[in-house]
């Protein structure tokens, strides 16, 4: 079966990244050889406006099939207010708490980011989990993409 994966823009920008980049990218060659499906949302599409030409670049090669596109929803906002609402991160993070919104309410087998600060965090992925209980949803599984490679 074939993960549905949520990516934030810090993947994109992995990918040319020294410190992320071999990770990045044998998540990204499995993306095509068809092992994950990733959900882009149109807050990644933001904020990739102004981003250098090779991300943009990359980010317009990955195969179409492979993507699922989603666009926030009322209930997303909602529960990304919820996240800040909780502490468990600052209003800065407001992004970010959407990423984990979105991911949360379409299901996604797993998201994934580089972003240890606000995402790829114990203390932020127990927050933002015992939120989504608290709130009737499901547990989200938030790693970086060398977690999730079967190497």
């Amino acid at each position: 079966m074939i993960q549905r994966v949520y990516i934030d823009t810090s993947v994109i920008g992995g990918y040319f990244d020294e410190e992320f980049e071999f990770y990045t990218r044998l998540f990204f060659e499995k993306v095509e050889q068809g092992k994950f499906k990733i959900i882009l949302s149109d807050i990644l599409t933001t904020e990739l406006q102004g981003a250098p030409d090779n991300v943009v670049a990359f980010f317009r090669s990955i195969p179409k099939k492979q993507i699922e596109y989603i666009d926030q929803t009322e209930d997303s906002i909602q529960l990304g207010e919820e996240y800040l609402k909780e502490g468990v991160v600052g209003k800065t993070s407001r992004t970010d708490c959407r990423h984990i919104a979105l991911a949360t309410l379409v299901n996604a087998d797993i998201l994934v980011s580089w972003n240890f600060k606000h995402i790829v965090n114990i203390t932020r992925i127990r927050g933002y989990n015992s939120v989504n209980i608290k709130n009737g949803h499901r547990i989200l599984e938030i790693r970086t993409p060398r977690e999730i490679l079967e190497l």
